[in-house]
């Protein structure tokens, strides 16, 4: 299934792009959905960053209920390569509870709509085989599929947008 998500960021471009790139972490306090982002790994090779970040949500869930939920099913790793030059991210996003179930990739484009405006386009795919999740039935892994996916991109796009203006926030207390 489909994800496009697009948003303006009253921000320059470059601003834009190495607030994700670069400071993820430090976003953090502005995620209400998201309770830690850890970089596992880092490495510049020609102009182009690789990173492999650790994310942690669960922020509005709480914590009585969380303490139900495994912590697996709250974290992913979000594999991404990032070239300045071209004003591109290719991710790749990994959930250990479901590595061999979930495929999500993608790519997030920046693009500068005026000195002090970005539009931020995050487009990908997010594939769901149910038949690789424990628990259920062959017979129904193509019913749920479908369905699983719906539920997780309605989820992931506000989120998506969240994250966005939890950058704008970032920014705006840099200044």
């Amino acid at each position: 299934m489909r994800i496009d998500v697009s948003v303006d960021m009253p921000y320059p471009l470059k601003d834009v792009f190495v607030a994700y790139r670069d400071h993820l972490p430090e976003l953090v306090p502005y995620l209400h959905n998201v309770r830690a982002i850890t970089v596992q790994s880092r490495t510049e090779e020609g102009g182009r960053v690789k990173l492999l970040n650790r994310w942690k949500g669960g922020g509005e869930i709480p914590s009585v209920v969380r303490k139900f939920i495994s912590q697996e099913l709250l974290e992913w790793d979000d594999h991404a390569e990032w070239d300045e030059a071209a004003m591109i991210c290719h991710w790749r996003t990994v959930v250990p509870a479901f590595k061999d179930a979930v495929d999500a990739r993608g790519r997030n484009l920046f693009t500068a709509k005026g000195p002090s405006v970005t539009s931020y386009t995050i487009e990908g795919e997010l594939t769901v085989d149910a038949a690789k999740v424990k628990g259920v039935p062959r017979l129904l892994a193509g019913t749920v599929s479908p369905a699983v996916e719906a539920f997780l991109v309605a989820a992931i796009k506000p989120n998506l947008v969240s994250v966005a203006k939890g950058v704008e926030k970032f920014l705006a207390a840099k200044r």
